[in-house]
């Protein structure tokens, strides 16, 4: 109990690092450059800047807040969260959406620019594309903590992961296609500019959490060995996953072995290698990437 104690303090300490990058990410990056980082934190951007405009336009002294719009505008997704993803798992999300969009609000942009030598904030917030690029890193970063934590920063994340566990196959990729309306629409109201870099932006951080969080990411392993049952056994207890064993014979020295093949999560790969050489060092492992599993496949169910 003491471990899973330390175990959830310290998940939430991670949790709200990773919306303190987020906040920063909103306040300089994106901010300095007119992106969108898409799904309900693109949307409540592109809120906030509209009534921003029209408070100004009508001579106001006013600033409209990020968090409370974004917090809205997560209602739904959160709702989906709760219903078909997992209440732990969405609670966390709440908690990363509400502090994201809490410290967004009270960072002082001031203070960060003075962390930063003029000449090279001044070439910096010239530059759009450095922006896009280094921004899509930066909140890309942040969201991978929130997955490996399990928790999200909202909007089209429960949405890309309640299709990735009914159809079984990473998503990641079709928030392109639910972003192309916000960015639509911020580039008709605020200029091209932005809506076009915040593409690349858009590319960016989904590309590192493709790197960082390979959860629905599938390998399939081909495994010569002379130990097959063993390393069946230990490939189920590491990853809940079965394996298909095949009679073969090696061509050169003309010896029985057996194939092993088994499809795993990515992120399994590695433990299920070093298994491998500990049973038997002569194994031969070929891996695979595989881009679709349609059939029986083991997920990790969400608290």
């Amino acid at each position: 109990m003491k471990a899973k104690h330390r175990e959830d303090i310290l998940r939430y300490v991670v949790l709200a690092l990773a919306s303190l990058i987020m906040a920063v990410d909103y306040r300089t990056f994106v901010e300095w450059g007119g992106l969108y980082p898409g799904g309900a934190a693109g949307l409540a951007l592109l809120v906030q800047r509209l009534a921003q405009t029209v408070i100004d336009a009508a001579g106001w002294q006013a600033t409209v807040p990020f968090g409370p719009i974004n917090l809205a505008l997560n209602a739904i997704p959160v709702w989906i969260g709760f219903k078909y993803v997992g209440r732990k798992f969405t609670l966390q999300s709440l908690y990363v959406i509400f502090l994201s969009g809490f410290l967004a609000d009270c960072i002082p942009v001031d203070a960060i620019k003075a962390c930063i030598p003029p000449e090279e904030l001044a070439r910096l917030q010239g530059d759009p594309f450095l922006m896009s690029l280094f921004g899509g890193i930066v909140f890309g970063f942040g969201i991978s903590l929130c997955l490996r934590c399990n928790a999200t920063s909202g909007g089209a994340d429960f949405i890309a992961i309640y299709l990735s566990e009914k159809k079984g196959r990473e998503t990641w990729n079709l928030i392109l296609g639910f972003n192309a309306a916000v960015l639509l629409c911020g580039g008709y109201l605020f200029g091209w500019t932005g809506a076009l870099y915040s593409i690349v932006y858009q590319f960016v951080y989904l590309q590192v959490i493709h790197l960082m969080y390979r959860t629905y990411q599938y390998q399939t392993l081909f495994i010569v060995t002379k130990e097959p049952t063993r390393i069946s056994e230990a490939i189920y207890r590491l990853s809940h996953h079965g394996a298909t064993l095949l009679d073969a014979r090696g061509a050169f020295r003309n010896e029985a072995k057996t194939l092993v093949v088994s499809v795993v999560a990515a992120d399994d790969t590695t433990r299920i290698y070093t298994m491998c050489k500990n049973i038997d060092p002569d194994a031969f492992i070929n891996t695979i990437s595989t881009s679709r599993v349609i059939g029986r496949f083991y997920l990790r169910p969400r608290d």
